[in-house]
């Protein structure tokens, strides 16, 4: 949480520096520092596609980036135990371009340190989707990696429904969008998916909770698995997430699929 948060605040580098200058073995502050630079960063490059990127952009992206890998570095280096650094290393591995292997070289610190860190998960996942010189192949075989070593109950399953909304939002046209939302096999896995996640008894609510039913919710309804959809919502209540609803027009997007999930979920 603490590295969520230090990640979108902005203007704390000077003080995250300070702590450092006098406590340079102070792993916190020292991950925090780098999900603050690599925040900001991403900011500066934004969310478009590399075409889309000017080279001031990427030039300021990659000084960022640079930075904060220098920064974790030290951090993993003084505390080779230290989950929440060597997961902002996965991110930082594909913003700087260091190729699929190093980026799975970092996921694996984490595995054997915390098996079935879904946000190092989730990092890992983006690197190998074709935006970031992945393929389809690779994603997928990757998510359902994921799912099927988690015990059941457990957060990791979400990965499955996170590479088919990349899937999804990779295609042209609406009409493919659809199609792939009405396919057996699609619609199929997320419903297995959730079963093993946040519809198994075993599911609680801890660290992480509100991203993983909210990327169930809206792939549940999105699928028109409308029971599901709804058992999701009524579980966030007035939460949510900004990921994934940003994707689907943000609070009105979330507003838009509970009202329908709570019509015809709870119809049936």
């Amino acid at each position: 949480m603490l590295v969520g948060v230090a990640g979108e605040e902005t203007g704390i580098e000077p003080l995250l520096r300070k702590v450092l200058a006098d406590r340079p073995d102070h792993a916190l502050a020292g991950t925090l520092l780098g999900a603050h630079l690599i925040r900001a960063g991403w900011r500066i490059r934004s969310a478009a596609r590399a075409q889309h990127v000017s080279r001031e952009q990427f030039a300021q992206f990659h000084d960022h980036l640079r930075r904060a890998e220098q920064v974790l570095i030290d951090v993993t280096a003084r505390h080779p135990d230290d989950v929440a650094a060597w997961t902002q290393r996965i991110t930082n591995a594909r913003g700087l371009e260091l190729g699929q292997a190093e980026a799975r070289r970092r996921y694996d610190r984490v595995a054997r340190l915390t098996p079935h860190h879904v946000a190092a998960q989730a990092a890992l996942l983006q690197q190998f989707c074709p935006k970031w010189s992945g393929t389809w192949e690779k994603a997928f075989a990757f998510a359902r990696e994921c799912a099927q070593a988690a015990p059941e109950g457990g957060l990791s399953p979400v990965v499955i429904a996170e590479a088919h909304l990349e899937r999804w939002l990779d295609f042209d046209s609406g009409g493919q969008r659809a199609a792939y939302l009405r396919d057996p096999q699609v619609v199929g896995e997320i419903w297995q998916a959730g079963q093993r996640s946040v519809l198994h008894p075993a599911f609680t609510n801890r660290a992480g909770w509100v991203w993983v039913r909210s990327v169930f919710a809206l792939m549940f309804s999105m699928t028109g698995q409308w029971a599901a959809a709804a058992s999701q919502f009524t579980a966030l209540g007035p939460l949510g997430s900004d990921y994934p609803w940003d994707y689907v027009g943000g609070a009105s997007g979330f507003e838009k699929f509970r009202a329908e999930a709570y019509e015809k979920g709870f119809r049936r």
